[in-house]
């Protein structure tokens, strides 16, 4: 099967994506979760994730970069196998400018010539082993759904959040959300969390859940144009897949998936010890600029070799 690569992308440091996200939502010094320098900053995470996949994933057929009217500077656009995407490709009128990844993903089907199976991924994950299609769909063509296992998540972030009094982060909020859409719609109440790495999709189950099955729900966030607590995250499409048997659940551990929060440097630790399939550099609101020092000198003796997506 023809299998595609698909990315999100934004150059932060851009001063006219700064400029346009500044005159939408007000300058600001926010340093929350939703809306902070760690969400948007480009660390070069791109250029060095394109070659993780060269070299342990040559049999990827084509590249798209989904963004806002930005090119990387590296990037060699004559490459017939890499295609930036604009927002305004593929995102409704109302939906623009966007700064929400929830909206942008829900758009993703909409690319022309996507394959039918893709991959998905953020710029700041990786692969680190060689994979294969098997890795990502059985041989019938479906989707390995893999999450971390979270026994009871749904009474913890009730005590949590209803006991303690302890709010739940934007993230956590969605997510719970998701959880029970899909509980409402099919009866079956998921604990896990994705895995926050590099996901297996078909085209035709994200339009099918988009448009049909949580089409009036996932119209109502269409214009959340920032995070917000209603948007509807693409776990939706992972839960609801599983209850339709649309995929197959994978339990990962710590030598296949890692999030390696670049604050934290034994997690660098970690991911030399455990040596994952998949591993993930997650920027934050408690990054500073020398955690982002630390990544790119990970990332540049890790993945030292140029790809044929640069220049």
């Amino acid at each position: 099967m023809d299998i595609d690569f698909v990315y999100l992308w934004v150059d932060g440091n851009d001063p006219e994506w700064q400029k346009k996200r500044n005159a939408f939502i007000g300058k600001t010094d926010e340093d929350s979760s939703r809306n902070c320098t760690g969400r948007y900053v480009d660390n070069d995470e791109l250029k060095y994730s394109l070659r993780s996949v060269e070299l342990y994933a040559p049999w990827i057929r084509k590249v798209f970069i989904i963004t806002d009217n930005q090119i990387p500077e590296w990037l060699d656009t004559s490459n017939p196998r890499v295609q930036i995407i604009d927002h305004s490709e593929i995102l409704l009128p109302e939906s623009r400018p966007c700064f929400n990844s929830s909206v942008i993903e829900a758009s993703i089907y909409k690319i022309p010539e996507l394959s039918e199976h893709f991959l998905y991924a953020c710029d700041d994950m990786f692969l680190n082993k060689p994979v294969t299609p098997d890795n990502f769909f059985t041989p019938d063509g479906l989707p390995v759904i893999r999450m971390r296992r979270m026994p009871f998540r749904r009474l913890r972030w009730y005590w949590r959040e209803h006991i303690r009094k302890n709010p739940l982060k934007n993230y956590s909020i969605t997510v719970a959300h998701s959880s029970e859409m899909v509980n409402k719609k099919y009866g079956h109440y998921y604990n896990g969390l994705q895995h926050h790495n590099i996901d297996a999709y078909r085209k035709s189950d994200l339009r099918y859940f988009i448009e049909d099955v949580f089409r009036d729900e996932f119209r109502a966030t269409v214009r959340n144009r920032m995070r917000a607590d209603n948007d509807v995250p693409r776990n939706v499409i992972s839960y609801a897949a599983l209850a339709e048997k649309r995929g197959k659940l994978r339990y990962v551990t710590k030598r296949e998936s890692m999030m390696v929060m670049i604050h934290r440097e034994r997690h660098f630790r970690r991911m030399e010890k455990y040596h994952p399939i998949f591993f993930c550099l997650n920027d934050s609101e408690h990054a500073a600029d020398n955690d982002r020092i630390r990544a790119r000198e990970f990332m540049q003796k890790r993945f030292p070799d140029k790809s044929s997506f640069e220049k």
